[in-house]
């Protein structure tokens, strides 16, 4: 670049200097990609949709497919509309396992809640221990299902019942008058004992997940608040139901969806503990799906028959959506 200077006075003028010229750099790829939201938005969301496309999507769609059409190993088949819900609703042993699964999901989310709740407040006081309290609480969840599902089938065995054992022992049963002459509990020999059997073994290992989250809740909640309930003469009970309670509730409404969600749709349990006997009394939706589209091979209505979960938990997602959203206003 050229540019005039100009002289004073006795000075030479027009005299032109040379100037550097400004140099444009240019910015590299990745910075423009960085740069760019929209795009490097993209570039973050790409692996998981596709993870979501192939492993939560696409099987949607399939079981879709296959519940609408009259596939079963080795035939494709074809297109049959509504007839595999239909075909589901007229059967007992559908009505019988939509019916066990409400059972069971509602006694068991009850006694996880209660429970969960108590040991909860359990954990919040201080005490020697605490710890190793917290820790070993864990383990119920931490075992895998179908090994600590074995451990229990043997402790309800109907010949080494452990539990028939100690009732026997302890004098519940056995020949006393007050026993009517039983010596031992059909724990899962019998439906209705071993419907509840399952419920107490989910309870058991469910328990944990809602005492460590519904803790967590309790430790948010500022001591300060008890205090001056407790000076204005509130006694423990009605600390919990005015104070504690209402600053839970969102925790817990949360916890008891997850826990619906979990529950309905549970399969390894119930086919370790019972396999759906003893004569298909003990069945839930997703066991007999199962034994239905893989153990039969009628896949089409094996999909028919799972699929009848869905609205049960669209709804249960939807109402837990609006109620929160309804906490959040208020």
């Amino acid at each position: 670049m050229i540019r005039p200077i100009a002289g004073g006075s006795g000075s030479v003028t027009g005299i032109e200097v040379a100037l550097p010229h400004p140099r444009t750099s240019e910015t590299p790829p990745l910075t423009r990609l960085l740069e760019n939201e929209r795009l490097l938005a993209a570039v973050l969301l790409a692996p998981t949709v596709v993870l979501l496309g192939l492993f939560i999507a696409y099987p949607f769609v399939m079981g879709v497919w296959l519940a609408l059409s009259s596939t079963s190993v080795g035939n494709p088949g074809t297109f049959i509309g509504v007839q595999n819900f239909v075909k589901a609703w007229n059967d007992s042993i559908f009505r019988t396992a939509f019916w066990n699964t409400t059972f069971y999901t509602f006694w068991a989310t009850i006694f996880k809640l209660a429970l969960g709740m108590w040991l909860a407040l359990l954990l919040n006081r201080h005490f020697r221990g605490k710890r190793l309290v917290r820790a070993s609480m864990l383990l119920p969840f931490i075992i895998p299902t179908v090994l600590s599902t074995f451990a229990w089938r043997w402790m309800f065995d109907p010949t080494f019942s452990v539990l028939n054992w100690v009732l026997y022992q302890t004098g519940f049963i056995g020949d006393h008058w007050w026993s009517v002459g039983v010596t031992k509990l059909p724990f899962l020999s019998d439906g209705t004992y071993a419907l509840w059997c399952a419920i107490v073994v989910n309870t058991w290992r469910g328990m944990p997940f809602f005492a460590i989250t519904l803790l967590a809740g309790l430790q948010t909640i500022s001591p300060d608040l008890h205090e001056a309930a407790s000076l204005d003469g509130a006694n423990a009970w009605h600390r919990f139901r005015h104070v504690t309670w209402p600053l839970l509730k969102p925790v817990t409404i949360v916890v008891v969806v997850f826990s619906i969600i979990q529950t309905f749709s549970d399969f390894q349990l119930i086919y370790v503990l019972t396999g759906g006997g003893p004569a298909n009394s003990t069945h839930l939706i997703a066991t007999y799906a199962y034994q239905i589209g893989v153990a039969s091979g009628l896949l089409g209505e094996g999909a028919a028959v799972s699929l009848c979960m869905f609205p049960v938990l669209l709804a249960v997602v939807w109402f837990q959506l609006r109620y929160l959203r309804r906490l959040e206003g208020a």
